[in-house]
C-alpha cells in the first residue's frame, strides 16, 4: 500500500510541472522578454565587475570569476516571478486560495509545481544566454568540475527560493497585504542572498549574517560555484535549507488553511 502512495501524489505535481513548463514555453513573448531582460543585466553587472577587478583578484575572485558569478546568479533569480510573494498574500487577501483548498492535494505543493514548471523554460533561456555571454566576455569556466556543480546547485536555489516565497507571502493570512513583506525579501535576496555581488565582499559582519541565512542557497550558492570554487557542500547546505523553509511553508499555510477555516475566506 505505501509502495503505491508515494507515487500517486507525486503524479499530479508532475503533470502540474508538465502542464506549467508548456504554459511557458508557449508564450514565446515572455520568454524574449526574460532573455533581453537577463542579458542587459548580465552584460552590465559583468562588465561593472570585471572594471572593478581590473587585474587584481576581488575577495579572492578574477575578473572572468566575477563574470561567470553574475551570469549564474542573476539566471537563479530572474527566471523566477520576481511578484511572487505579492501575488500569493494578494490570492489569499481576496480569498482566492479557498477555491483551492478543495483539492485533494495541498495547495502548497501545487502552487510551487506551477511556478517550477513556469520558471524552468526561463532558467533554460538564461542558462543559454548567460553561457554565451560568460564565454564570450571572459572566455571559458574557471573550473569545469566547479561549474558541473552548479547545475544541481542552480535547481536547488530555484525550490529554495519559490519555497521561500510562499513562505513570505503566507503573511497575508494574518496581516492581509504581502506587498511589505516582498519588498523586503526582494532586499534580503539582492545583498545577503549575494544576487548582486559575492557575499565575501560584504563587511564580515554581514558576510557573516548572509551564511547563516536560507538566502544564501538562493543565489549565492550556484553562483559560488561557477565562478570556479569547486566546493560540493554548497549542495548539502541547499538541501538543509530546502527541507528547512518547506518544513515552514507547510507549517505557515496549515495554520493558515485552519485560520480560513474559522474566520472565513
Amino acid at each position: 500500500m505505501t509502495g503505491y502512495a508515494a507515487p500517486a501524489l507525486l503524479r499530479p505535481l508532475a503533470v502540474t510541472v508538465g502542464v506549467a513548463v508548456r504554459t511557458s514555453l508557449a508564450d514565446r513573448g515572455g520568454l524574449a522578454f526574460t532573455a533581453g531582460f537577463y542579458a542587459a543585466v548580465t552584460l552590465a553587472l559583468g562588465a561593472l565587475w570585471r572594471t572593478a577587478a581590473g587585474g587584481a583578484p576581488v575577495a579572492g575572485y578574477t575578473a572572468a570569476a566575477l563574470t561567470w558569478y553574475v551570469a549564474t546568479s542573476e539566471a537563479a533569480t530572474i527566471s523566477l516571478n520576481a511578484r511572487l510573494v505579492d501575488q500569493v498574500g494578494e490570492d489569499v487577501r481576496t480569498g482566492a486560495v479557498a477555491v483551492e483548498l478543495l483539492r485533494p492535494v495541498s495547495m502548497l505543493s501545487i502552487r510551487v509545481a506551477t511556478e517550477l514548471g513556469r520558471s524552468l523554460p526561463r532558467l533554460v533561456v538564461c542558462v543559454v544566454m548567460g553561457l554565451l555571454i560568460a564565454v564570450t566576455t571572459a572566455g571559458g569556466p574557471p573550473s569545469w568540475p566547479a561549474l558541473a556543480l552548479a547545475v544541481p546547485s542552480l535547481l536547488l536555489a530555484i525550490l529554495c527560493n519559490l519555497v521561500a516565497m510562499h513562505a513570505a507571502g503566507a503573511i497575508a493570512f494574518w496581516i492581509r497585504d504581502a506587498r511589505s513583506t516582498w519588498f523586503l525579501y526582494q532586499k534580503f535576496v539582492f545583498v545577503i542572498g549575494g544576487m548582486l555581488l559575492p557575499l565575501e565582499v560584504l563587511p564580515a559582519g554581514l558576510e557573516a549574517v548572509g551564511r547563516a541565512t536560507p538566502f544564501m542557497a538562493m543565489a549565492y550558492a550556484p553562483a559560488r560555484l561557477a565562478s570556479g570554487h569547486a566546493e560540493p557542500y554548497l549542495l548539502g547546505v541547499q538541501a538543509f535549507w530546502l527541507v528547512v523553509l518547506a518544513a515552514g511553508a507547510i507549517a505557515l499555510y496549515g495554520a493558515g488553511e485552519r485560520r480560513l477555516q474559522v474566520v472565513g475566506g
